[in-house]
C-alpha cells in the first residue's frame, strides 16, 4: 500500500489515543494539518503561540489519561514551544512533540526554517528522533509514546521531514499499537527494610510529591496505619486530600504552616514518595530531614542528591506503597501516637493560620484569605484549579484546599511564567464536564493572556482570575524586604477589560472584599454556560506568605557572617533613610 507520511503520522496518533493536537500550521506541516482535518478522532487546536500550545499539551497530560501532543513547524515553532517543553521535562510530564522538518532530498542548503533540531532540543527532551523513511513513522511514534510515559515521564521530540509528509511511500502493513507501559517493581528486601525503619520510629512522617499523585488511596491507608502527618510538595499538592485529618499542607520546614513545623519537629523517620527534594519544594532546602529517610522514586537519579537516604527504593509509587502497606499488615505492631490527638492539633493549627488571613473586610482591595474561602466554597469538590508562577501560587498553596488527585496543577521546577491561561484551556479540553478555574498574576497574564481567544474560539468555559497588583509581586517583595526598592518589577498600566474585549471573553471587575461572593459566583455561572471569563481581581499582596518569609530567612542564615552583616546593615539603612 502507498501512504503519505502525513497520513501515517495521524494514524499513529489516533492509535495511541490522542484527541487534541496544539500548534500553528506552517509550510512544513500543511499536509499534516490536512490529514488532521480528516480525522474523526483528533481535533487540531489553533493556538496564538506555540509556547501556549506546549502548556496546553502539558495540562492535557497532567489532568487526563491522554498524552499532550504538539504539531509544530521547525525552527521558530520549536523555539517558541521550548518553554512548555522544558516545563514538562523538569516537572516529569509526558508530552509528544511532532515537528515538520526541512527537506532532506533536495540537496539544498539555507532552507526556510532549516535548523539542527536535535542539537536545539538536547537537554529538555528524553529523546529526539529524526525519521528517515515512511515505514519508520508509525513504529517511531509508538516508541516515542512509550518512552514519554515510561520511568519518570517527559517530552519526546519526533521530526518528520516535509518530503515524507508530502509524498507517498510503500508499506507492507499499518501496525496497530500494542503493548503497555512498563512499571518498575520495588526490591522486596528494600521494602522490608523500609518497614523495619518505620516500625522502629516513634514519630514517622510522610512527604509526597507529584510522583505519588496516583497513589493517593494507599498513601491515606499508610498515613492512618502509621499515624503519620503528611506534607506535600507544591507540585504534589493534590497527592493527598486537604480534608484528611493528617494533612498539614505544602512543606513542613520554614516555609510550611506553623502547625506543620510543630508536628514534624520530632519526626524520626520520613517516608518520602515521588519527590526530588527540589528547591521550591523544600523552601530553598530549608527543610530538615531525619537521618532515617526512606526515599521512593521511579527515577533512581534523584536519590541522595540533596538529602542522603537511609533506604532508597526505585519503583512506581503505587506499586511500592502497596508493597509497604502489605508488609505492614503482616507485622504485629501498633502505632505509638494517638490519631485523634494528632488530628485535633493539626485541625486547630490549620484553622488558626487560615483565620489570620480572614480579618475585617476591606473596602479598597481584595483580601486573599476571603477570596480563597469564597472560591473554595463555591467550586464543586472535583473542580480543577490551575495556577501560574508568582505570589498567587504560594497563596493558593496555603489557602486553597484540594480534595482530588491531579485537580491542582502548577509550573514548578522549570517554573515558567505564562503557564496558567493555556494550561487551563488544555485542562478544560480534556475535562469538558468539569469546572476549571484559573488564577494568574498580572505579569504572567501579560505573557499568554491572548490565548483567551483560543478559549473563546472553542467555546471553553473557564474562569480566569487575574490577581492584579501592577507588579511582579513575588520578586518585588523579595526586592523590597532586603533592598527597600523595586527594580524592573513594576508593570505598566494594564487594562484587563481591554484584553477581554480583544479576545471576545466576558469580563468582571472584582475590586474589594464586599464584592467577592457575588462576582465569583457570576464568573463561575458564566463559565458553566460555556463562556470564558476574565475577572480583574484587585488583590492585596501586603501580607507575606510563609514561603516568602521562610525563603528569605533560610537564605540569609546561610550567608557568611560578613555578608550577613552587610545585607542586614544595608536593609536597615535603606528602611530608615528611605
Amino acid at each position: 500500500m502507498k501512504k503519505t507520511g502525513a497520513y501515517l503520522t495521524v494514524y499513529a496518533l489516533e492509535q495511541i489515543g490522542v484527541q487534541h493536537t496544539f500548534g500553528i500550521p506552517g509550510t512544513h506541516t500543511t499536509e499534516l494539518y490536512d490529514e488532521l482535518n480528516n480525522s474523526g478522532q483528533i481535533t487540531p487546536v489553533l493556538v496564538t503561540h506555540e509556547g501556549g500550545g506546549a502548556f496546553m499539551a502539558d495540562a492535557v497530560s497532567r489532568t487526563s489519561g491522554q498524552i499532550g501532543t504538539l504539531t509544530i513547524v521547525p525552527a521558530a515553532g520549536a523555539t517558541h514551544a521550548m518553554s512548555g517543553i522544558g516545563e514538562a521535562y523538569l516537572d516529569g510530564i509526558p508530552m509528544l512533540v511532532i515537528s515538520g522538518g526541512t527537506r532532506r532530498d533536495s540537496g539544498k542548503h539555507y532552507q526556510l526554517h532549516q535548523l539542527d533540531l536535535g542539537r536545539l532540543m538536547d537537554g529538555i527532551v528524553k529523546k529526539y528522533y529524526l525519521i528517515e523513511k515512511h515505514e519508520d513513522i508509525v513504529p517511531t511514534i509508538y516508541e516515542a509514546y512509550r518512552l514519554a510515559c515510561s520511568g519518570e515521564p517527559g517530552p519526546v521530540f519526533v521530526e518528520v521531514p516535509v518530503e515524507l509528509l508530502l509524498f507517498q511511500g510503500e508499506l507492507e502493513e499499518l501496525p496497530a499499537y500494542q503493548g503497555s507501559i512498563p512499571v518498575p517493581q520495588p526490591d522486596e528486601r528494600e521494602v522490608q527494610a523500609a518497614v523495619d525503619l518505620l516500625l522502629e520510629a516513634k514519630h514517622p512522617g510522610m512527604y509526597v510529591g507529584w510522583g505519588a499523585v496516583d497513589a493517593c488511596p494507599t498513601t491515606i491507608k499508610l498515613a492512618e496505619k502509621l499515624v503519620a502527618p503528611v506534607a506535600t510538595t507544591l507540585q504534589g499538592k493534590s497527592a493527598f486530600p486537604a480534608d484528611h485529618p493528617l494533612h498539614v499542607g505544602v512543606g513542613y520546614g520554614p516555609t510550611g504552616l506553623p502547625v506543620a513545623q510543630e508536628v514534624f519537629k520530632d519526626c524520626d523517620c520520613l517516608l518520602a514518595v515521588g519527590c526530588r527534594f527540589a528547591e521550591i519544594a523544600t523552601g530553598s532546602y530549608g527543610m530538615e530531614v531525619p537521618e532515617n529517610l526512606i526515599h521512593i522514586d521511579i527515577n533512581p537519579e534523584v536519590f541522595h542528591k540533596n538529602y542522603p537516604a537511609k533506604i532508597a527504593i526505585e519503583g512506581d509509587a503505587k506499586v511500592t506503597l502497596r508493597a509497604i502497606a502489605a508488609e505492614l499488615e503482616r507485622r504485629d505492631w501498633q502505632a505509638k501516637r494517638d490519631l485523634q490527638k494528632l488530628s485535633a492539633k493539626i485541625a486547630e493549627g490549620k484553622h488558626q493560620y487560615r483565620s489570620s488571613w480572614e480579618e475585617k473586610p476591606q473596602d479598597e482591595l481584595v483580601s486573599p484569605g476571603l477570596f480563597f474561602r469564597s472560591l473554595r466554597s463555591q467550586l464543586p469538590e472535583d473542580a480543577y484549579l490551575v495556577v501560574d508562577d508568582g505570589k498567587h501560587t504560594f497563596l493558593a498553596a496555603e489557602l486553597f484546599d484540594v480534595y482530588q488527585p491531579r485537580h491542582f496543577i502548577s509550573p514548578t521546577d522549570f517554573n515558567c511564567m505564562g503557564y496558567c491561561v493555556p494550561a487551563a484551556i488544555g485542562t478544560k479540553l480534556s475535562n469538558p464536564d468539569k469546572t476549571v478555574a484559573a488564577i494568574v498574576g498580572d505579569g504572567a497574564f501579560l505573557m499568554t493572556g491572548m490565548e483567551m481567544i483560543t478559549a473563546a474560539s472553542y467555546g471553553l468555559g473557564i474562569a480566569v482570575f487575574v490577581f492584579h497588583d501592577g507588579e511582579l509581586g513575588q520578586i518585588s517583595q523579595f526586592q523590597q524586604i532586603p533592598l527597600n526598592r523595586k527594580t524592573a518589577t513594576v508593570l505598566g498600566d494594564l487594562k484587563v477589560e481591554g484584553v477581554a474585549m480583544a479576545t471576545g471573553t466576558e469580563f468582571i471587575a472584582l475590586e474589594n472584599d464586599h464584592q467577592i461572593e457575588e462576582r465569583v459566583s457570576q464568573a463561575l455561572q458564566l463559565a458553566s454556560e460555556g463562556k470564558p471569563v476574565i475577572v480583574d481581581v484587585r488583590i492585596d499582596y501586603s501580607k507575606r506568605t510563609r514561603l516568602t518569609k521562610g525563603v528569605v530567612k533560610t537564605n540569609l542564615s546561610r550567608f557568611p557572617l560578613r555578608e550577613k552583616v552587610r545585607f542586614i546593615g544595608r536593609a536597615i539603612k535603606r528602611q530608615i533613610l528611605g
